[in-house]
């Protein structure tokens, strides 16, 4: 059995400037937007990485949700603690310096991690913890 991942979901709950953030100053790109009753769902990803899409969808579209569980989604991307995503980058130091000089939100400058990687963080514009890790040589 071969299974890949195909698609992932983060909360934004600002589309426009999540693109600004992720196609603009990361350089992934657009490849799909869909709007249905004032919703926006865009897809993006590394052109690196056709096979893998991150979809940036409305923050607690799950029709399934109470009110009191949309309202706690609101509160931990208010905090910054609500999603997260991990890239590889083959220079993080220079993904770092590239992304603080655009303006991104530094969460953590580049460290060499004991766990066998060198990276840096960011926060994305709805909060959400974007992180870069290299494999350290």
């Amino acid at each position: 059995m071969d299974i890949k991942l195909s698609h992932t979901f983060l909360a934004v709950d600002d589309h426009d400037k999540a693109i600004e953030f992720y196609r603009d100053m990361l350089g992934l790109e657009i490849r799909n937007e869909v709007g249905y009753n004032n919703m926006r769902w865009v897809t993006i990803g590394s052109p690196t990485q056709p096979e893998v899409d991150i979809v940036l969808e409305p923050p607690a579209v799950n029709p399934n949700m109470t009110p009191s569980d949309r309202e706690a989604v609101a509160d931990l991307m208010a905090k910054g603690v609500y999603g997260r995503v991990v890239f590889w980058s083959d220079d993080v130091d220079a993904t770092f310096e590239k992304l603080s000089a655009a303006g991104a939100d530094v969460v953590q400058e580049p460290t060499d991690q004991q766990y066998g990687v060198r990276d840096c963080a960011f926060r994305d514009p709805a909060g959400n913890e974007v992180r870069f890790n290299q494999t350290k040589h």
